[in-house]
């Protein structure tokens, strides 16, 4: 399967990822051993280091809760890490 979707500004026809195989961003429909997640998400932020849509693709994960997958260059612990963080500035702030 290959990763494909329509976001509502566009940037997803710039992102690196587009035309990829999906499962190097989002795990296989399997067991997966954490060391070899943890070399998949590597090679998928690697891929998203250099990529011209890494803010707006990042914002949008956040944006949208996307609980699976590599976003941004950010996995799902480290989107949950940027959500709480934002959170605590927010509560700080206001």
């Amino acid at each position: 399967m290959l990763f494909s979707f329509e976001a509502p500004d566009g940037w997803e026809l710039d992102a690196r990822c587009r035309g990829r195989d999906a499962t190097l961003f989002f795990g296989p429909n399997r067991f997966e051993p954490k060391r070899e997640r943890l070399a998949r998400e590597a090679e998928a932020k690697e891929i998203c280091r250099s990529c011209p849509a890494l803010e707006p693709c990042r914002e949008y994960a956040l944006g949208q809760e996307e609980l699976y997958g590599v976003w941004g260059g950010l996995g799902e612990s480290d989107r949950r890490t940027v959500v709480l963080k934002r959170q605590g500035q927010h509560k700080r702030a206001g």
